[in-house]
């Protein structure tokens, strides 16, 4: 008799478990026959492109002038397929109309991404470069390609921009999020960040969706640039509008320091370690925490006013 009311029981957990609530079934995929996109099947994604862009270093071939066609080509193929099926599913799940079906747009979208990797490419040699140029610990291009965690982050994001540029659904956030889980090192897709971008040792860094990032800019472990509140809208819901700070060209952050808020934070300025800021300072600034002196209010000076 136990072990009937236990099948009952269970019979009904069944029943409550498959019955979705309303306001369950306002957020539950409803377009049966089409998967989600697959996390797995996207890190093959960046996996193929990390091939493509870094011939070499990613994979056990011996590439050399000669052989690149061939190395780049086949990649390339499964890349378009894999692609185009993941975009497929993201316009099926994520898109809010849709004037054409998804598997007829979506070998489009794929083929307009792969025409952006040679600038995505072009970006990433930036970064490489910067990330040597500004680390003396780095030995070789190659060593930072291969073992600095800030590149893997700097190959997801410029993937999920570009994604998030051809209005691409899920894919973006999948992709970052990835990197993000893995490292520590977290990006919004939708943040602009120039050429010549680096981020030293990377754990903790924090770039907002709205950051406007110019070129030759360097970061350091535990930087947040980030929203100081948000515009609610009349459901007090918050409004995705510029909220993130921007960082013009050849700005230094030191480590564990917070930039909060829609301010400009001018050329060639150092923000030093530790740094608490929430208002725009001009070029050539020096934000710098001084030694406490017993008054709270000496903890910080610039050299252009916080």
């Amino acid at each position: 008799m136990g072990h009937s009311a236990d099948t009952v029981s269970k019979l009904k957990e069944v029943e409550q478990l498959i019955q979705n609530t309303w306001s369950e079934v306002s957020y539950l995929p409803q377009k049966d026959g089409h998967p989600l996109p697959n996390p797995e099947k996207l890190k093959q994604v960046v996996g193929l492109i990390k091939e493509i862009v870094f011939p070499g270093f990613f994979n056990e071939s011996d590439v050399n002038l000669l052989a690149q066609r061939c190395y780049t080509g086949t990649p390339l193929e499964h890349l378009n397929a894999l692609l185009t099926e993941q975009i497929a599913n993201g316009l099926y799940f994520f898109s809010d109309q849709e004037t054409r079906p998804a598997e007829d747009v979506a070998p489009a979208l794929a083929l307009a991404f792969i025409e952006r990797l040679p600038e995505i490419k072009r970006l990433l040699h930036t970064d490489v470069k910067a990330t040597f140029n500004n680390d003396p610990a780095a030995t070789s291009y190659g060593e930072v390609i291969i073992c600095y965690p800030s590149i893997q982050a700097m190959i997801h994001y410029r993937i999920a921009h570009e994604l998030l540029l051809l209005h691409i659904p899920a894919l973006p956030r999948i992709i970052t999020e990835l990197a993000h889980s893995a490292i520590g090192i977290d990006i919004h897709p939708g943040a602009q960040i120039g050429e010549f971008f680096s981020i030293d040792h990377g754990t903790g860094v924090v770039i907002g969706e709205t950051c406007i990032i110019g070129n030759h800019v360097h970061l350091y472990q535990g930087v947040t640039l980030g929203a100081k509140n948000f515009v609610l809208d009349e459901r007090g819901l918050p409004l995705n509008v510029p909220r993130h700070p921007i960082l013009e060209d050849n700005v230094i952050v030191y480590s564990n320091s917070t930039v909060l808020g829609r301010i400009t934070i001018g050329r060639n300025t150092v923000i030093g370690g530790n740094v608490w800021l929430t208002n725009s300072v001009p070029p050539h600034s020096r934000i710098i925490q001084r030694r406490a002196s017993g008054s709270p209010s000496s903890l910080f000076s610039n050299g252009g006013g916080i």
